[in-house]
């Protein structure tokens, strides 16, 4: 088994985790977020491990370009999952799934089980 990061390509922060793994001699399967969509299991899943002020990026351009209307609608978790599947880029990255059942979130080497 390998571990899954689930982010977008062009991230800056999942193209440094990415080359990190592989530094590291890591195989890790890649989820797009932007062609495969967020599933929904393991999103509810982070949400649990992490919770949702943890795993919504409201520092990124995506989170600023939504709506005052819809960022003031996240006040819990299900809202929070409901404007993160709409709206992927609002999901920190990475989203590092382990084999050995570790969730990280965002470019943190030092918490990664290599």
């Amino acid at each position: 088994m390998h571990p899954i990061v689930f982010g977008i390509p062009n991230c800056d922060t999942v193209k440094k985790a990415r080359a990190w793994l592989t530094e590291h001699g890591v195989q890790a399967t890649f989820h797009d977020f932007k062609k495969q969509g967020v599933p929904v299991a393991e999103l509810q899943t982070w949400l649990d491990h992490w919770g949702w002020e943890k795993l919504l990026n409201r520092q990124g351009t995506t989170w600023r370009q939504l709506d005052p209307a819809t960022q003031a609608s996240v006040t819990d978790a299900a809202s929070a999952a409901k404007v993160m599947s709409a709206h992927p880029s609002t999901i920190k990255r990475p989203v590092i799934a382990w084999p050995t059942g570790l969730i990280t979130v965002g470019f943190v080497p030092d918490q990664w089980p290599v």
